[in-house]
């Protein structure tokens, strides 16, 4: 039972030290834009748009950072336009 215990508590101290020594970052609307736009490819690797099933991928991504706001409106205008 002692291993156990002491396991235990190193785990316990470990997950601790680990949940405090992170540095603090800003998450203003401004940083959080910008994290949202540098992900958006890597979602849709491999996807131009030439299937159906791609194209969807594409339009629910693209929702999303209409949604969010992520993108500007004219970008989300431009894509709409384009679907059309």
């Amino acid at each position: 039972m002692k291993p156990i215990a002491l396991a235990l508590t190193a785990a316990c101290a470990l997950s601790a030290a680990g949940c405090t020594s992170t540095q603090q970052v800003s998450a203003s609307k401004d940083r959080l834009k910008q994290a949202a736009r540098a992900v958006v490819g890597t979602s849709l690797i491999g996807a131009r748009g030439a299937t159906p099933a791609d194209q969807d991928k594409i339009d629910e991504t693209v929702a999303g950072l209409c949604g969010a706001r992520a993108w500007t409106q004219s970008e989300c205008a431009r894509h709409d336009a384009a679907q059309q």
